[in-house]
């Protein structure tokens, strides 16, 4: 059962940055963590300057797991992520280095600033957990997550991220401004990144992947899961959507409110952990058609989550 682990410990997590480091900032935390605790991959999506970077680097403080941290830029190389092999002079033979995708949490910063051809270069990393570079196959750690930040595509010199890429985010979200009670303090307080150094780790590598294993055991009962297979199949006959969800976005979803619950402190997935995580583990993965790009693809979760009746479980 689920409540044989110490999920006290991620609470310790929570507490830790939400009152020490990273306050207002709840939502983002605890909706990286799920994406840690199922092996997923989070977007975050915002304007700069909002704390989207120091998120990723908080979250391998306190975890104690292996950071790494890619800058993107028009000119980065996929090479650059990944490694290369460089030639050894002095044992006559070529030596793999491996890049910074070979840590616990890959911090891409602004990957839509990344040429096309470099963020395609992260699907198989983030997909089969492993690169493959000259023909020889490369795992990657356990556990691992990619933590990206991107602007608004609004900005200059970005490029929009192709759907087979959104598609491996288990979860897209935004930071928004904080209220202007705690921004006046945030701003009193000055920069928090010299005190971050400091941090030390609240949980172990094995709390993580016991952790992991035990989110897998969280029951999914048959009217959750048709709750979650009505909210797909109702997206697919949408008129506004050209594209709906997909049948990894069902199974993510799942996975997420699993996730969810856990951290809630429950053996059991309640409706309300799926309608609580839909929109971050959705609204990406909706293909609109051309004509509603512009609509809140999260205003369209939710306007279908209400129309859809909750279970009783």
């Amino acid at each position: 059962m689920v409540r044989s682990f110490k999920p006290h410990a991620f609470t310790n997590v929570f507490e830790a940055l939400s009152t020490e480091y990273l306050q207002g900032k709840e939502e983002v935390l605890r909706l990286s963590v799920i994406a840690l605790l199922v092996g997923g991959h989070i977007l975050v999506e915002d304007l700069p300057g909002l704390g989207k970077t120091t998120v990723a680097l908080a979250l391998a403080g306190v975890t104690g797991l292996s950071f790494g941290r890619v800058q993107c830029t028009s000119d980065l190389l996929p090479s650059d992520i990944t490694g290369l092999s460089i030639f050894n002079r002095e044992a006559g033979n070529f030596s793999f280095q491996p890049g910074p995708i070979f840590n616990n949490i890959v911090l891409l910063d602004e990957i839509n600033r990344a040429m096309p051809r470099t963020q395609s270069a992260m699907l198989e990393a983030m997909e089969e957990r492993r690169v493959t570079i000259e023909g020889v196959t490369h795992p990657l750690p356990d556990p691992f997550m990619v933590f990206a930040t991107q602007n608004p595509s609004d900005q200059s010199g970005t490029f929009l991220l192709p759907e087979s890429q959104l598609d491996r985010f288990l979860i897209c979200t935004g930071i928004g401004y904080p209220s202007e009670s705690l921004e006046r303090e945030i701003i009193a307080g000055g920069g928090i990144r010299e005190r971050m150094a400091g941090m030390v780790p609240l949980v172990t590598s094995a709390e993580i992947m016991a952790a992991k294993s035990a989110v897998q055991t969280v029951f999914l009962s048959e009217k959750v899961l048709s709750y979650i297979h009505n909210l797909v199949l109702t997206t697919r006959a949408h008129n506004l959507i050209l594209t709906g969800l997909s049948t990894r976005a069902a199974i993510n979803l799942a996975q997420a409110a699993k996730a969810a619950a856990f951290l809630a402190g429950r053996d059991y997935v309640a409706p309300d952990d799926v309608k609580d995580i839909a929109v971050a583990v959705c609204a990406h993965r909706l293909g609109m058609r051309s004509e509603m790009t512009a609509i809140d693809r999260g205003g369209v979760i939710r306007t279908i989550i209400a129309g859809i009746a909750l279970p009783l479980v």
